[in-house]
């Protein structure tokens, strides 16, 4: 949900719930993005304003739902979560880039950096293909921009299966799950490479 309200941090707050998976994000100092995870087949219509923030809340800790403000939304809508990749991301002279190359779920925050370094990559391969009649550049693209993406839906499904709730896990899974979590939390190691995920791995 888009809502024209001040986020509730000034970092992105994700939560692991026995309800369900909950994330606060932002767009700008008055616009917040914010998400709670429900059932696929769940309707769009079945959820008002005051549910979705009464749901946020009670998946939140207690700080950051006492700082959550409300607000009527402009922008509400069920994100399936999936991923997608087209390999190869070039079809004769028609490149890929973005979305139409590769979807990917919002628990890793990945799609517009994606979008970006495929376009970065193009780029260059058309700069090269018009200033120095080379085509290498353009030859290597998909190749090149496939290499990050795939490390970037790896890392998209491992955030998802860390902190969405599925019906299926069972017991076993759910400890394996925690376990994931106090791992990352308490392992320097982990935590380094959790960031250097999220940011975005080197070109």
């Amino acid at each position: 949900m888009l809502a024209e309200v001040p986020p509730a941090d000034h970092e992105l707050v994700y939560a692991n719930h026995e309800r369900g998976f909950a994330l606060c994000s932002m767009r700008s100092t008055h616009r917040s993005r914010y998400y709670v995870q429900v059932p696929a087949d769940e309707q769009v219509d079945a959820w008002s304003d005051g549910r979705f923030w009464d749901e946020l809340r009670s998946r939140l800790p207690e700080q950051t739902a006492a700082a959550v403000v409300t607000g009527p939304s402009f922008e509400k809508s069920i994100a399936p979560l999936r991923s997608f990749v087209a390999e190869p991301m070039r079809f004769g002279r028609l490149f890929l880039v973005g979305d139409a190359a590769h979807i990917v779920p919002p628990t890793g925050a990945k799609g517009l950096n994606l979008a970006a370094s495929d376009v970065r990559y193009l780029f260059a391969g058309l700069r090269e293909f018009y200033l120095d009649k080379s085509p290498s550049g353009l030859e290597a693209y998909s190749a090149k921009a496939l290499a990050r993406v795939w490390k970037a839906v790896r890392f998209s499904w491992w955030m998802t299966t860390m902190l969405h709730r599925f019906p299926d896990t069972g017991e076993f899974g759910q400890r394996i799950q925690e376990a994931e979590l106090d791992y990352l939390v308490h392992s320097q190691a982990a935590s380094a490479a959790l960031a250097e995920n999220y940011v975005g791995l080197p070109y």
